[in-house]
């Protein structure tokens, strides 16, 4: 058991590394302040439990089988993808990048809809957490579990993200290094959007 969980641990590392929608997400907020990126955060990790947990129960299973709502999810996660994009664009293409910050509800919900609208995340979630559960795991009890950790892992990755970009927030603050980060996240952004259109189903 010990030994699965530590795979796990270090399985769910590794895919916190690879930069998404997430990242590109949470470094445009970074640049605009700590609690908007924290409440992004947020809202990213419960859909991410969502999905964890839906994946566990079986839940999730569904999306596979339903191709409507595969693709329903799909336009919808990529339109808002691209909705956020191109904000973060004209955002940059402005004189003086904004300075304010963003109001913490709303940046929540951006995060939570990103990872919620994302049905890729669903399917993963399904093939991705079974793999650690032993041969002799207690079923949906230790999926729930395992569901937990894989979530706790991904948090605290971006907890550390959110933490080095603030230490860098005077550097981040200069007006030429914010429209540079503000166009490209956006650019990544209505990118990784077209690409969740565009790329089949797996």
């Amino acid at each position: 058991m010990l030994d699965n969980l530590a795979a796990l641990v270090a399985a769910s590392f590794l895919i916190a590394l690879s930069p998404g929608p997430g990242t590109a997400l949470v470094l445009r907020q970074s640049v605009r302040g700590r609690r908007g990126a924290l409440a992004t955060v947020a809202g990213m990790e419960v859909a991410v439990a969502c999905w964890a947990v839906a994946a566990a129960l079986g839940v999730s299973v569904l999306l596979t089988a339903s191709e409507v709502a595969f693709h329903t999810l799909r336009i919808i996660g990529a339109v808002f993808l691209v909705h956020l994009g191109v904000k973060a664009l004209l955002s940059a293409g402005g004189r003086t990048p904004p300075t304010t910050e963003e109001p913490t509800t709303r940046a929540f919900r951006s995060g939570l809809i990103v990872n919620l609208a994302n049905p890729k995340l669903g399917v993963f979630a399904i093939s991705f957490l079974p793999q650690f559960v032993p041969a002799d795991g207690a079923g949906k009890g230790v999926l729930l579990l395992f569901a937990l950790v894989w979530v706790l892992v991904d948090t605290l990755w971006y907890l550390v993200v959110v933490s080095v970009l603030h230490r860098l927030r005077t550097w981040l603050s200069r007006p030429r290094v914010r429209r540079t980060l503000e166009t490209a996240s956006g650019g990544v952004l209505v990118v990784l959007g077209a690409r969740l259109v565009l790329t089949p189903r797996w």
